[in-house]
């Protein structure tokens, strides 16, 4: 017995620095694609970015961070960044909810309108896009002719993609109707795998169905919509894709970090833009995360 315990020693040594060379690929192939440019990237935010590649970078301290916390348009941008995120985050999360608990039922062409639900998630956003932008066009588009011809709820025609007031809804529209079947099918997804018996005993004690929802549903899916909205958050705080291509006229902090990177070529700013932008949403995922999902 005791050279059996003597001999696993070595052996678990050796398992360890086999299961090391294992993983080592994957380390290094993590830290050359997202642990290298975030340092390389903080690094820009501390220099004067030269765009000459006989001309070094400069360093010069605090001065991007200085330059930005004095920018009135970053704050406007972070403003508008935050209403687009909280806005859009509520919209789909609760849109999702309510499109889940609807199709949870059973009923007829259920499967079909289930499937039907995830089109505007699984489809391109590029072909969306142009779709959108024919019918919110101030001109021809069918949006402003039902909204001002046929229903009278405006007395013009809404400049939807170049009105900056206008353009901010669109986005928030659009961003809400394409991604709220993600909620919906992580919702329906959870609501299938509660118990049946907790709905019939709660009847059985005479719950109607407010009740059911706020003492049953509800603490079933407390977990998945604050995963949701967590998710949701980060990924909305950056967007940029989907409000670019629709309109330019939306000065969320994506955009506002691409035109001073590639309009004004100011680099070592829109670094210090991205690092900003960083470490905001790691206070609110830090935040979110203890608070919601109390790990």
């Amino acid at each position: 017995m005791r050279m059996m315990k003597n001999n696993l020693g070595p052996l678990k040594a050796q398992e360890a620095r086999l299961g090391y060379l294992l993983i080592a690929p994957a380390m290094l192939l993590i830290l050359a694609v997202i642990a290298y440019p975030v340092v390389y990237n903080l690094w820009l935010s501390f220099h004067d970015v030269s765009l000459n590649p006989n001309r070094p970078n400069t360093f010069i301290g605090w001065d991007n961070y200085r330059t930005l916390l004095s920018d009135p348009g970053f704050w406007k941008s972070f403003q508008v960044t935050l209403f687009f995120t909280v806005v859009t985050v509520a919209g789909a999360t609760v849109a999702g909810l309510g499109a889940a608990l609807l199709l949870n039922r059973s009923f007829k062409g259920r499967k079909f309108v289930r499937s039907l639900i995830l089109l505007p998630y699984v489809a391109p956003v590029i072909s969306l896009v142009f779709v959108w932008q024919y019918m919110f066009n101030p001109v021809y588009g069918m949006v402003n002719y039902a909204l001002v011809e046929k229903l009278g709820v405006f007395n013009e025609s809404v400049d939807w993609l170049d009105n900056p007031d206008a353009a901010l809804w669109l986005v928030i529209i659009f961003d809400i109707w394409h991604l709220f079947p993600f909620s919906f099918l992580m919702i329906l997804a959870k609501l299938q795998s509660i118990d049946s018996s907790l709905y019939e005993a709660a009847e059985i004690d005479g719950a109607n169905e407010w009740q059911k929802f706020r003492h049953l549903t509800l603490p079933e899916l407390r977990f998945v919509l604050g995963s949701l909205v967590i998710l949701r958050f980060i990924w909305n705080f950056y967007k940029f894709d989907e409000i670019y291509l629709l309109t330019k006229e939306v000065p969320v902090i994506s955009v506002y970090a691409y035109e001073t990177a590639f309009a004004s070529y100011d680099h070592g700013l829109a670094a210090a833009i991205t690092v900003t932008l960083f470490v905001l949403v790691m206070i609110f995922v830090v935040t979110g995360v203890r608070k919601v999902l109390k790990w």
